[in-house]
């Protein structure tokens, strides 16, 4: 793969565009190694609901493309539309060309503009995480019923309204209608698959596309692996599906006017991926 066809550089996969063969003018997805998370006491903490690139963890990549490839199989079965071709290698998979959902910059030249290069798109069972430190009202692991939220994609993601992305002209009203609906049904199916496995889902995120070719249908790109998806065990819902253990999972803390929660029944990423691969 040349440099030169770069076409995206992510924090845990790279982009490529095919050039010449079989598969020319359709991308190459390539997982790498690099991981998100935080640092600890000097050492870095591996956690995919954090978007800063903190280390490698070797081979991670390639399981990353072979847990990506279960989950874009499942979702062809039940018939989603993804950008899901085939699979080449441990760590590689050939993709169809898709343009992330974003929007140019209204006016070029001025100072500080840029333009929203694409959309991620979170998803939560339950209220944790940024959800949590956001809305610190609501009590630990309560069901949110898959509420889905937009956010910028980049070095540091924003939340940012489906009022607002209406407004903009970034998307059309059905445009977004149809992308929740989107995100809540592959949701609903990837939370199944862990129930049968008897792990819970806690959250996740998806990006969505409009594909190149015919009528640049919206569809779900870049991925389905361990660095979208944040998975406990020992859940134990109520009749509202609240999980009932939260005092003793869920550890919440404020310093310096920081609040943090951490869930010590979140699975090891390589955990979960052994439970499937």
């Amino acid at each position: 793969m040349a440099e030169k066809d770069l076409v995206y550089r992510g924090k845990s996969k790279d982009v490529f565009k095919i050039t010449s063969g079989t598969h020319k003018g359709k991308y190459r997805l390539v997982f790498t190694d690099r991981a998100t998370g935080y640092m600890e006491n000097g050492k870095p903490v591996f956690d995919p609901g954090y978007d800063v690139m903190v280390g490698e963890i070797s081979g991670k990549g390639a399981i990353a493309c072979r847990f990506a490839t279960h989950f874009f199989k499942a979702l062809k079965a039940r018939g989603v539309a993804t950008h899901y071709i085939d699979t080449i290698s441990d760590n590689e998979m050939i993709i169809e060309p898709a343009e992330p959902l974003g929007m140019k910059e209204a006016v070029s030249g001025i100072a500080g503009a840029e333009p929203l290069a694409n959309l991620e798109f979170t998803w939560r069972n339950n209220a944790t995480g940024s959800f949590w430190r956001r809305y610190p009202f609501v009590r630990p692991c309560k069901n949110v019923h898959k509420v889905v939220e937009a956010w910028t994609k980049g070095d540091s993601d924003i939340l940012i309204t489906f009022e607002a992305l209406e407004e903009t002209g970034a998307l059309a009203k059905k445009e977004i209608a149809d992308s929740v609906k989107l995100v809540k049904k592959i949701a609903d199916i990837v939370s199944k698959e862990f129930t049968s496995k008897g792990l819970h889902v806690i959250d996740g995120k998806f990006e969505l596309g409009r594909l190149k070719s015919g009528d640049g249908k919206i569809v779900l790109i870049d991925e389905i692996s361990p660095d979208v998806l944040r998975v406990c065990r020992g859940f134990k819902p109520d009749k509202d599906g609240n999980c009932t253990v939260f005092k003793k999972c869920a550890v919440t803390n404020q310093t310096g006017g920081k609040r943090t929660i951490k869930n010590k029944n979140q699975v090891p990423a390589n955990e979960f991926i052994n439970v499937f691969l």
